[in-house]
């Protein structure tokens, strides 16, 4: 009988750990949507998406973005910490959990998949092209062949060229997309080729021409850490309100209504989380 009764105390013990173990007796994993203060990535030299200003603050599309998912997750814009989050270093960013959210022109891709979790997107921009004002030489990605591009670390822009259109082109090693801007100007390169949202801002302030010749989908996400199913689904809320409340189209108009863009104003299909 004592045996028995240490055997089944014992079981007992084991069915308390394991729903511990998966959240039912314990707390689960944690999530942004458990935080009341946030450190969000942006990019701090892409205009009209992420710009670090003089005095210190972030401006543009992806900045309003975050603040507006925030503001759905409880956390208001003076509990926002923006940081600098440069292509090269996002995986690592959350992974370490230097910033809980990114929303940075980040495009979902397989491969990032198995780092981070995404939500959204929350908007799918298309790559395209930008060239110097007097080159007529470049009017479509095959035009590329040869040609000097450039290849942002830890961005995928010039693999859609290289690896998955098959064009021989030249990519040339640079840390940002403004730096790229500047190679492409000093005569170091011969086109960028990137999303339109992040070529419109930069043609904004730059001599040159987008060749308006899009070849791809990029789809942006919010990146989560790795595993937070609960913050993304509550993000992929706040992207559809965005959406329906009319916020999504103001803010679109309001970063690119003047770059001739063809701007798309309705929710994204999301991809799921996982």
């Amino acid at each position: 009988m004592r045996a028995i009764r240490a055997t089944a105390a014992a079981g007992a013990f084991l069915l308390v750990a394991g729903l511990s173990a998966c959240g039912l007796g314990g707390s689960e994993k944690e999530s942004v949507t458990d935080k009341d203060s946030l450190v969000i990535g942006v990019k701090e030299d892409q205009p009209a998406l992420g710009v670090k200003r003089p005095d210190g603050t972030y401006e543009g599309f992806d900045v309003d973005v975050a603040v507006y998912i925030a503001g759905k997750l409880g956390v208001p814009k003076s509990r926002i910490t923006f940081r600098t989050t440069n292509s090269s270093v996002r995986e690592q960013a959350l992974a370490a959990g230097t910033v809980d959210l990114i929303v940075a022109t980040y495009s979902i891709t397989a491969r990032r998949k198995m780092e981070v979790t995404f939500a959204g997107p929350y908007y799918v921009a298309h790559q395209d092209t930008f060239v110097r004002a007097d080159d007529d030489s470049i009017d479509g990605v095959r035009d590329l062949k040869g040609k000097r591009i450039c290849e942002v670390t830890g961005s995928n822009s010039w693999r859609r060229v290289i690896e998955e259109r098959k064009v021989a082109a030249k990519p040339v090693t640079v840390d940002t997309y403004g730096a790229c801007m500047d190679a492409l100007a000093s005569g170091r390169l011969d086109a960028v080729s990137t999303d339109d949202l992040i070529l419109a801002g930069f043609a904004a302030g730059r001599s040159g021409r987008m060749i308006n010749a899009p070849f791809t989908d990029e789809k942006y996400g919010v990146g989560l850490k790795k595993g937070d199913l609960r913050g993304c689904e509550t993000v992929n809320r706040a992207i559809t309100a965005m959406y329906q409340d009319g916020t999504a189209e103001r803010l679109l108009n309001k970063w690119f209504g003047d770059s001739g863009l063809k701007l798309t104003t309705s929710v994204p299909q999301f991809e799921g989380c996982r």
